[in-house]
């Protein structure tokens, strides 16, 4: 019986982190508005580099690259900066980045990560609503097709065994 669970496990967290991905895709582009309209003085490349730092930064997903890691130093306070203000830029954008956060680290616990500390960062920057649950795999997925419709990301409907679910988050 066990073995059965993992591979349903197996199954449901990749699911998962593709919907994560969608939400992360949907921020990006978001937010390449925002940098773009904020930072007029960089050139394309660069907006486009500090929206995938700011992406990468709320996400705790920074490439290791020598040059992405140094542009991400000198670029630290904007990057920060940004972060703060997602509450007030990207009001519509919370509740999804705070569930996929959420739903990051739980695929990520499931796999033995710890990345609790992107949590603290989100709850720092108050990106974390704290009154949102962590959400069912099916809900989170239901809003990640609402969403990934409404920006023309479209990701196939998957279908949930329940059982599935309250597994997960136990």
């Amino acid at each position: 019986m066990e073995q059965k669970s993992e591979k349903k496990d197996s199954r449901l967290i990749p699911v998962l982190r593709e919907g994560v991905a969608v939400i992360q895709m949907i921020f990006f582009k978001e937010m390449k508005n925002i940098i773009s309209k904020n930072q007029p003085d960089l050139d394309i490349v660069s907006q486009t580099m500090l929206t995938g730092a700011i992406t990468n930064e709320l996400f705790g997903s920074n490439n290791p690259e020598e040059k992405f890691q140094n542009f991400r130093k000198q670029h630290r306070g904007i990057i920060e900066q940004e972060l703060l203000n997602l509450p007030t830029k990207l009001p519509n954008l919370i509740a999804p980045l705070s569930d996929a956060l959420r739903v990051q680290t739980l695929c990520d616990n499931q796999e033995g990560i710890d990345s609790t500390h992107i949590l603290k960062q989100a709850n720092s920057c108050n990106i974390l609503s704290a009154e949102r649950e962590i959400p069912l795999p099916s809900a989170f997925m239901e809003t990640v097709r609402k969403l990934g419709k409404e920006y023309n990301l479209l990701i196939p409907p998957v279908e949930f065994d329940h059982s599935e679910e309250q597994g997960l988050l136990q």
